[in-house]
């Protein structure tokens, strides 16, 4: 079972972006990386006038994290989080908060 998922808040623990907790994009699993709202790379481009008449520059695309710089965010722990799975009564598995108990699935 994954421990991160699209539509999961989490909080980005290493690097320039560190402290920022928002929500997942996307989750690129062969890579082992997250797409996150608000981290952006800077790409430059070359000038391209005989295809598509496009201008050079510095554009700003959405950029991925690796997993092991990210953290689960808890509501109820009000921190991030390792999230623990276990079976639930109905005998699926589930995501739970080891600090606060809670459960993590919406």
């Amino acid at each position: 079972m994954k421990t991160i998922k699209k539509n999961d808040t989490v909080i980005v623990i290493t690097g320039k972006y560190k402290g920022l907790k928002a929500k997942v994009i996307e989750v690129l699993s062969a890579k082992q990386r997250v797409r996150v709202e608000g981290v952006t790379n800077i790409r430059h481009l070359k000038p391209n006038t005989r295809k598509n008449n496009q201008a050079g520059g510095r554009i700003e695309i959405v950029g991925s994290v690796h997993l092991s710089n990210v953290m689960l965010w808890s509501d109820g722990a009000g921190r991030g989080v390792r999230p623990k799975i276990k079976e639930t009564e109905s005998g699926k598995r589930a995501r739970f908060c080891p600090k606060s108990g809670q459960s993590l699935e919406k």
